[in-house]
């Protein structure tokens, strides 16, 4: 009898993506090379690992030590089947925060990676943001040990108020794993965002009055260097929360996630409830779909605008109006947000009102005067040509 479908299909999952990251990233058989930056290299002993800067504390805890929850699965022996790991072979590590998405993320990793001759490890990020926070990501880190993920840690982290609290908790759980993957030689991070997950970031754009790229979700590959690795954004979260059950995996609820105070719990608890209740089963199903529809369309959209980009700069590499003028609106605009970010404007602060006001340069051309946009960056209309540069 094989496993439960919950557990096959997360599996199935991870396995898809670790076939792909072998691909991409294959096992270096000669131990005499050198790694290059970003590429796996040997496991080092815990005791001589270097905390990652900045954060408050890195801990990695030897298999075996107890457990006060109630115990997870041994690591599992290697089977005849399994590949032992190359000494170069790629290392992937899941961001796991203790909840059922994360945890069964780690489990089927744990299953997976040595068959295929894969190091795996387990980063769990505390945020400090609840009393006993610290406990909490101890007993995550035990729980990844006992899987047989190594290494194992936990990485304590200050969170800023930069965009509000969701989106300060984000950035600094990002720059924490970014710094473990460096630390570490990590070839991937797996992520557990679920189809659930991307619904509601569909939502999430679409009251934001965003454009197509933020409709289109989160992507299954992203980061630098396609770092970043999201198997269950076509599974839904109930999925992974049953694979946790049958497989008596403890997981932990984050609070955060039903309090009202933060926009997504309250659009999990209670937008998407009243959508299905208004329009039927099969909200979540369809918004996924719209990502990924979505996603292709930018995708598209993006490669237009930077193929079109050369044609319509001068000698002097100005931007030029009236060829600007003469291209589709969507094509221009990409046009114009990329001009702005290598001007100097920061990505994050530059919104959908600032780049329509400098398409009025083009388009509404009524002698008005400069620009201005986040990051001291000034764009105006001169004899013709488009200007975008630090005021």
């Amino acid at each position: 009898m094989g496993p439960h479908p919950a557990v096959a299909a997360i599996r199935l999952a991870v396995r898809r993506v670790l076939h792909d990251i072998l691909t991409e990233h294959p096992p270096t058989p000669d131990t005499r090379r050198t790694p290059a930056r970003g590429a796996a290299r040997p496991c080092v002993p815990d005791a001589e690992r270097v905390p990652a800067p900045g954060t408050r504390r890195s801990m990695t805890v030897p298999a075996g030590a107890p457990l006060e929850q109630p115990p997870v699965a041994s690591p599992r022996p290697r089977q005849g089947g399994d590949a032992p790991p190359a000494p170069f072979a790629p290392l992937v590590l899941v961001a796991c925060s203790g909840g059922a998405d994360s945890m069964a993320l780690a489990s089927a990793l744990a299953f997976e990676a040595p068959k295929l001759g894969i190091r795996a490890g387990g980063i769990t990020v505390d945020h400090g943001l609840q009393p006993g926070s610290d406990v909490r990501a101890d007993e995550v880190v035990l729980r990844l040990t006992e899987l047989g993920l190594a290494p194992a840690e936990s990485i304590a982290v200050t969170v800023g108020r930069d965009g509000g609290p969701e989106a300060a908790a984000r950035d600094a759980r990002y720059a924490a794993l970014d710094s473990a993957a460096e630390r570490h030689g990590a070839t991937a991070i797996l992520l557990g965002h679920t189809r659930d997950d991307q619904a509601e970031t569909v939502l999430l754009g679409l009251a934001r009055g965003s454009g197509i790229r933020s409709l289109s979700g989160m992507a299954a590959v992203s980061g630098a260097g396609g770092r970043y690795r999201r198997p269950f954004l076509h599974l839904d979260r109930q999925t992974a929360r049953k694979a946790c059950m049958v497989q008596s995996l403890p997981v932990w609820d984050d609070p955060h996630n039903t309090d009202p105070a933060y926009t997504r719990s309250r659009l999990r608890h209670e937008g998407l409830p009243a959508l299905e209740k208004a329009l039927g089963k099969g909200v979540v199903e369809a918004l996924a779909r719209t990502a990924q529809l979505s996603r292709d369309d930018a995708d598209a959209l993006d490669a237009w605008a930077s193929q079109a980009e050369a044609s319509v700069r001068d000698a002097a590499g100005l931007l030029e109006c009236a060829k600007l003028y003469a291209l589709p609106p969507a094509v221009r605009r990409r046009i114009l947000r990329r001009a702005a970010i290598e001007a100097g404007a920061p990505a994050g602060s530059l919104f959908a009102r600032h780049i329509e006001e400098i398409d009025r340069l083009i388009t509404g051309w009524r002698g008005q005067g400069a620009i201005n946009l986040p990051g001291k960056v000034v764009a105006q209309r001169q004899g013709g040509r488009l200007v975008i540069r630090q005021g």
